[in-house]
């Protein structure tokens, strides 16, 4: 098994390093891209200011998103999106944190 290695994505303009498996690359990436789509969706369409409160609002709504979508036969490729999503709102809010 490979170990994992940091790579950099992006979010609202924010470049983040964050630590994944070389076989889980492609869908990290794709999870920044998603979540950064969403963050900027609530940036722009409500009055919810800062990157903290905007990637909370982003993670209950792709929570509620995939409670909404997943029965019993949740897919491996939506568990690794979850979990994709969850180590970068992490990332997202620690660096929030750092600059509070």
């Amino acid at each position: 098994m490979a170990s994992p290695r940091s790579i950099e994505i992006h979010i609202l303009g924010r470049a983040y390093r964050v630590a994944c498996k070389p076989d889980e690359e492609a869908a990290l990436i794709a999870a920044a891209e998603y979540l950064d789509q969403k963050m900027r969706e609530i940036r722009e369409g409500t009055k919810v200011i800062g990157a903290e409160r905007i990637a909370i609002m982003a993670g209950l709504n792709l929570a509620h998103e995939v409670l909404t979508q997943s029965g019993p036969r949740e897919s491996a490729a939506t568990r690794t999106r979850v979990v994709a999503c969850t180590a970068l709102l992490d990332a997202v809010l620690a660096e929030a944190a750092k600059v509070a």
